[in-house]
């Protein structure tokens, strides 16, 4: 069999373009009771008084629920009230929930609530909430529960602090003929996924909570609900179809938690809560913030001796995920290169903006432009091609990450091969910056990027095979399907170690995490691996017991059989064989005695050799592997406007080994599309009360369609020896260095430093003519 490699049709397309598709917002029931949110107008502002009255006399409103007596929420630092509680402390936090008998009733009955608020002084970005006389967010800070590997500073508006200290930062500037410094920023934005977050939850009367979730992480849930609330947890059951578009957003765990307080206070009625657009964008977590100072030094003949390193992370209003953000971001703080003294601190700072969920790359993409960035400014101080800067300095086996792990062939994959590769791609050598007329300009970036993925040490994903009469199969993953295809991976995974038609293989898309082994969450680029894994074990246990069955029937050694081509056979006379079909359910004999029932598999997988990071160095391994990759971008620009056309956007990434050739492109090329709509056009604009003043499509403008370059992909194979078929994970990296490419592209173009995004023409107008 060659499946592995095959540009297999998804499992789901079908459904899927025929429109009958179902996403949580698609099911409905008479029963049904619908919650609307009633946020704040203020970014932060005292609640003086809520006066529900006029809405409680609305026929058809069963209950307003407002703040008090719930428990604290938060991740990784239980710091967030459900509902607002004296006061809010972003734009867009919920205040009250109506729940209603009809979304158009609750959605009236929203209007007529009564909030008086009192302003409070706003802290609008990380550097302001670090200020001598800054508003203090959390005064409780040092008395929230947290979990380990948290670090917060009582008394300031630090959530957590992570530090990484690596060799000698002394040594490495002596050693440095040449430094670099550059600051860099952007605001929190939004991941704008087609489908809006959606949530319903009913209390059976046996006690049975059962929540459906658009989510990436239903075993999250579960977990959490039970721990906030003091449920057992398996009196918890959540349910996750099709998701439509997450990119990490929808990791977080949030319109659970009012599902549920809502379904409780209607007696366990079934209650459905939808975002609507306004509210995806801003009530719920967005893209994280970011203001970073880079230092770089190097040799005189381009070889980095030093990285000092100051991430401030803008961690909205409430800690959640941006902890373990600020922690992703300081694993692999420097990029891809070997560097020797690396001292880097990496804050997780509270303000009055929403706070943020994990965005598609886990703060690399935000780490990866502020870094690429300065790699650029020091390429040009020490007049070397930028792309060989990169190549002299790439990180090898034998080298060690910031975090002080040793890299092998296997984790680290080929840096230098994949820019060797780009540089063809692009045709570097050609030009890269070049006047085509008076006006207008063409030129061409470049990034390198790395990413591993810091998750939980105790991570695990499990599998279940179960056959069918016909010989097929039934696979279940608590995978969720959120667009990557990765349960169609998952399958042919399966189809290549029982060597069968990958047809024969059928996934469940539903996740019930009453019926579905655990998957920890459907996020950083972790499935293909994780579940793979799982998949491979559950493979080999039902060859075993095929093998165990057939060996009664056929009459010889367990250890003489194969299984394949949909048979057990023997090894040296395949013709002496029983059909799967024949014994996957049991066997018959001729005079009607019956062995065996059916076959049923399974398998886990969890990550082995991770550590915590210690709190005063950072050393320890947060993740299993780096993908590597080199990405560029070709762009040109009118210099009378300051607008410009993407041309060209080229990712080659160190992939492993292809699984799925079109399943993989598509995976890298929309990841582009995100990082150059990210890096060119993407962001939260606030007035100076910490309001969102574009908290909608209209005026919040991600590429569209016909704006896009040409995408040309192309992956490097340096098989990673314990992942399944040697593939490494590949749905986030596209998008890794493509800010960074575009700023570098447009720097060069304007032969000016960009610093901030996004790379609009207006920001692009004042910095070429030092405007402000």
């Amino acid at each position: 069999m060659n499946i592995i490699g095959q540009s297999v049709p998804r499992k789901e397309s079908w459904e899927k373009v025929n429109g009958k598709a179902k996403y949580t917002n698609d099911f409905e029931s008479q029963e049904m009771l619908y919650g609307k949110l009633v946020t704040s107008p203020y970014g932060h502002a005292k609640i003086e008084e809520i006066d529900t009255s006029n809405a409680l006399e609305i026929t058809g409103v069963r209950t307003i629920i407002t703040g008090g007596n719930f428990p604290l929420a938060g991740e990784e630092m239980r710091d967030r009230p459900p509902i607002a509680v004296g006061r809010v402390r972003y734009y867009g936090e919920v205040v009250a929930i109506v729940v209603a008998d009809t979304l158009a009733t609750a959605q009236l009955a929203a209007t007529q609530i009564g909030i008086t608020y009192s302003p409070l002084p706003v802290v609008n970005s990380p550097s302001e909430a670090l200020q001598p006389g800054a508003p203090l967010l959390h005064e409780n800070l040092g008395s929230y529960e947290k979990i380990a590997g948290v670090y917060p500073v009582p008394g300031t508006n630090i959530a957590s602090k992570i530090k990484i200290r690596k060799g000698n930062i002394k040594k490495g500037w002596e050693e440095s003929d040449v430094t670099i410094q550059g600051s860099f920023s952007f605001n929190p934005s939004e991941h704008a996924a087609m489908e809006t977050r959606c949530s319903f939850a009913q209390i059976h009367e046996n006690g049975m909570v059962e929540i459906t979730s658009s989510s990436q992480a239903p075993f999250m849930i579960k977990k959490l609900i039970a721990l906030y609330f003091g449920l057992p947890t398996g009196s918890i059951r959540v349910k996750t179809p099709l998701v439509g578009g997450a990119y990490g957003g929808k990791a977080s765990v949030q319109l659970e938690i009012w599902a549920y307080i809502a379904s409780k206070a209607v007696d366990g009625r079934l209650v459905k809560i939808v975002n609507d657009r306004e509210e995806d964008m801003v009530t719920s977590p967005g893209h994280i913030g970011l203001e970073a100072t880079v230092k770089l030094g190097c040799t005189k003949d381009g070889i980095l001796k030093a990285a000092e390193l100051l991430y401030l992370w803008d961690s909205g209003a409430y800690a959640d995920k941006s902890i373990d953000l600020a922690r992703a971001g300081a694993v692999d703080c420097t990029g891809p290169y070997r560097i020797e003294n690396i001292y880097c601190d990496s804050l997780s700072i509270y303000t009055n903006h929403p706070y943020p969920a994990p965005f598609r790359g886990f703060s690399h993409s935000e780490v990866h432009f502020a870094f690429e960035r300065a790699m650029g400014m020091l390429a040009k101080k020490i007049n070397m091609d930028p792309l060989h800067f990169r190549y002299i300095n790439a990180i090898k086996p034998g080298d060690t990450t910031p975090t002080q792990v040793k890299l092998n062939r296997s984790n680290i994959g080929n840096v230098q091969k994949c820019i060797t590769r780009l540089k063809e791609l692009i045709r570097w050598d050609d030009w890269q910056r070049i006047e085509v007329d008076e006006n207008i300009i063409r030129a061409k970036g470049v990034s390198c990027i790395w990413k591993t993925s810091t998750i939980d040490t105790n991570s695990s994903s499990g599998v279940i095979l179960m056959f069918n009469p016909d010989g097929s199969i039934n696979l279940m993953s608590g995978v969720v399907e959120i667009g990557t295809g990765t349960k169609t991976i998952l399958a042919q995974i399966l189809a290549e170690r029982l060597k069968m038609p990958v047809e024969k293989v059928y996934v469940q898309m539903l996740v019930n995490t009453q019926n579905t082994p655990e998957h920890w969450k459907t996020v950083a680029s972790r499935g293909t691996f994780m579940a793979g894994r799982a998949v491979l074990k559950a493979a080999d246990d039902v060859i075993s017991e095929l093998k165990e069955r057939a060996a009664c029937i056929l009459r010889a050694p367990v250890e003489d059989l194969e299984v394949g081509y949909e048979k057990v056979f023997l090894r040296d006379d395949p013709g002496i064989h029983i059909p799967v079909k024949d014994i996957a359910y049991g066997y018959v004999y001729p005079n009607g005695n019956a062995v065996g029932g059916q076959i049923i598999g399974r398998g886990t997988y969890t990550l082995r050799h991770l550590t915590r990071m210690d709190k005063e160095t950072g050393a320890g391994k947060p993740g299993p592997e780096w993908t590597v990759g080199a990405q560029g971008v070709e762009i040109e620009i009118d210099t009378r406007t300051y607008r410009y056309r993407l041309l060209k956007a080229v990712s080659v990434i160190d992939i492993g080994r292809v699984l799925n050739q079109k399943a993989a492109e598509g995976q890298v090329m929309g990841a582009m599309n995100m990082g150059l709509s990210f890096g060119g056009r993407e962001t939260f604009l606030f007035d100076k009360y910490a309001r969102v003043l574009n908290p909608q499509l209209r005026t919040y403008r991600p590429i569209r369609f016909g704006e896009q370059p040409e995408y040309i992909v192309d992956f490097v194979q340096t098989p990673q020896i314990d992942s399944p078929y040697g593939a490494r994970g590949v749905g986030e990296h596209g998008l890794i260095g493509m800010p960074a490419a575009l700023a570098n592209s447009l720097s060069t173009a304007l032969q000016v430093n960009l610093h901030h995004l996004p790379l609009t023409p207006e920001l692009l107008w004042r910095t070429k003519e030092r405007r402000t």
